[in-house]
C-alpha cells in the first residue's frame, strides 16, 4: 500500500509540474476486444510533459497508468481478471547537429495483479539516432529494452519518416509503421500498424497449480484511427482494428509458457479524449 501510495504522488507531482509548464497533454482511452472465450477490456490515463532546454534539445514525461479487465467464458482462471500497470517514461532529446539528433529513453514501471510490492518492478528504455537525409525524410535506428513481446527482451529500431505534403506523412519501421492525413485542421486519419504487449507479475496462488509467475500478452495491431479537434485543445479519437497472431500466456520466471490460452485473434475498438497544451 505504502509503495503505490508513493507511485501515485510521483505522478500527481509530474501532473501539477506540467501544468505549471503549460506545455503537457492529458490523454485517457478506452479499448475493448472480444475473441472468441475471453474478452479484454482496457483503461488507459496518461499525462505528458513536454520542456525545451536551451532552445535545442528537449525533455519529456510520460505517466501512465493502465488496467486490464479479462472476462472468460470458463471459471478455472476467473481469479486472473484484473491486472494494473504504472510507468513513468522519460525521454531526452540531445541535438547532436543540424541533421543529427539522439534521444534516451528511460521508463521505470510496475506491473502487478493486485498486490504491489518491489518484485513487480521492471525497467525499461531505448537509445535512437535521428538523422534528417533531406527535407522530407527521416531515419531512425535505436535498440530498446521493451515489453512488446509480452517479456522485457532487447529489441532493435528501425524507421523512416517521410513527409508527403504538408498534410499526409508515411513512417514505415519496426516496432511501429504509421500513415496519416489532415484534410483539415480539425480532423486526422491514420492507418496504424504496431507490435505491442505487456507482461504482469502475478500474486502468490493465483496461478491455481500451475508454476506462472507472469501473465504475458502480445500481439500485432493494425487499425484505422481518427482524431477530431473539438476546439483548440480537446481532441476525440476513435480506433477500430484487428490483432494478429495474438498471444496470451502464463509464464515461470525464466519467460518460459507453462499455460497457452490460445486465445485466438480478435477485433479492437477504442474511444479517447485528450486535453492538449
Amino acid at each position: 500500500m505504502r509503495i503505490r501510495l508513493l507511485i501515485c504522488s510521483v505522478f500527481t507531482i509530474s501532473f501539477f509540474s506540467m501544468k505549471a509548464q503549460e506545455t503537457f497533454l492529458a490523454d485517457v482511452n478506452l479499448k475493448t476486444e472480444p475473441t472468441d472465450k475471453i474478452d479484454f477490456n482496457e483503461s488507459n490515463i496518461s499525462v505528458v510533459f513536454n520542456k525545451k532546454i536551451r532552445t535545442k534539445n528537449q525533455f519529456t514525461n510520460t505517466s501512465e497508468y493502465s488496467n486490464l479487465n479479462v472476462n472468460y467464458e470458463f471459471s478455472e482462471f476467473e481469479n486472473l481478471n484484473r491486472f494494473n500497470q504504472f510507468q513513468n517514461k522519460t525521454d531526452y532529446i540531445l541535438k547532436a547537429s543540424d541533421k543529427t539528433k539522439l534521444k534516451f529513453s528511460l521508463t521505470p514501471m510496475f506491473s502487478f495483479q493486485d498486490n504491489l510490492d518491489w518484485s513487480d518492478f521492471t525497467l525499461l528504455g531505448s537509445f535512437e539516432i535521428s538523422q534528417q537525409v533531406n527535407s522530407r525524410t527521416n531515419i531512425t535506428i535505436g535498440g530498446a529494452r521493451s515489453a512488446i513481446f509480452g517479456a522485457a527482451k532487447f529489441i532493435p529500431i528501425a524507421t523512416i519518416n517521410y513527409t508527403i505534403s504538408d498534410k499526409s506523412m508515411v513512417s514505415v519501421g519496426f516496432p511501429d509503421s504509421k500513415i496519416s492525413y489532415s484534410n483539415n485542421i480539425r480532423n486526422t486519419f491514420s492507418l496504424t500498424n504496431s507490435f505491442n504487449g505487456s507482461f504482469y507479475h502475478l500474486d502468490q496462488k493465483s496461478a491455481l497449480d500451475y508454476a506462472a509467475s507472469k501473465m504475458s500478452l502480445s500481439q500485432m495491431t493494425s487499425a484505422f484511427e481518427y482524431e477530431r479537434n473539438v476546439d483548440s485543445n480537446w481532441f476525440l479519437d476513435f480506433k477500430a482494428g484487428y490483432d494478429f497472431n495474438k498471444k496470451y500466456n502464463l509464464t515461470d520466471s525464466e519467460n518460459h509458457t507453462v499455460y497457452n490460452f490460445n486465445t485466438g485473434n480478435g477485433y479492437i475498438f477504442g474511444i479517447g479524449i485528450k486535453y492538449k497544451q
